[in-house]
């Protein structure tokens, strides 16, 4: 098993691509142990000395790190428990998982504006290891969660305003401003 690393954005974070699908459909994104108590993946990588972020896509795990430590000595870490988790045919989740459901709403707007970020957006933040996750719009303003190597990335609040605002307001007069929220 051949296991690509790319790095991100994010000089804290890693991406590791394991060559098949991780997650057909949502993400997974786990800031604690505890929260990655559902994944026998993620329960792994949060044994490792200076993690402390995972987060799942479609098809690749993000890795973060505490800004002590180094990826030299991580990164051998991280590929073995990868490698040793799908050799050995581990589920990611324990159980059944629920996909991270989309907010549905009735307004035209709110529609227009998750199209826009699940054709458009996420596809392009999904390159760089991370993901924006709508949570709101209210008097014009459009709420999103940063994700994975995004959260936390130095330059992901000038791709927000930069990219995903201008994008957005562009394509959607009512979006007048779209801010960051902590997950």
């Amino acid at each position: 098993m051949f296991i690509q690393t790319e790095e991100t954005p994010n000089p804290a974070t890693l991406k590791f691509l394991p060559g098949r699908t991780l997650m057909p459909e949502g993400t997974a994104d786990f800031k604690s142990a505890e929260e990655a108590a559902k994944s026998p993946l993620a329960s792994k990588l949060f044994e490792i000395q200076g993690v402390n972020g995972i987060f799942f896509g479609a098809d690749f795990i993000t890795v973060s790190k505490e800004n002590t430590e180094d990826w030299a000595v991580l990164k051998p870490e991280v590929l073995g428990i990868i490698m040793e988790h799908f050799i050995t045919h581990q589920p990611l989740f324990y159980g059944e998982r629920v996909p991270t459901s989309r907010k549905h709403d009735d307004d035209p707007i709110v529609g227009q504006i998750q199209e826009i970020l699940d054709t458009r957006i996420r596809p392009a933040v999904a390159m760089d290891g991370g993901d924006i996750v709508f949570d709101t719009f209210e008097e014009g303003v459009l709420y999103v969660r940063m994700q994975g190597a995004c959260a936390g990335c130095p330059s992901s609040s000038a791709t927000l305003k930069s990219g995903i605002e201008n994008m957005l307001r562009h394509y959607v007069p009512e979006v007048l401003e779209v801010r960051a929220i902590e997950s």
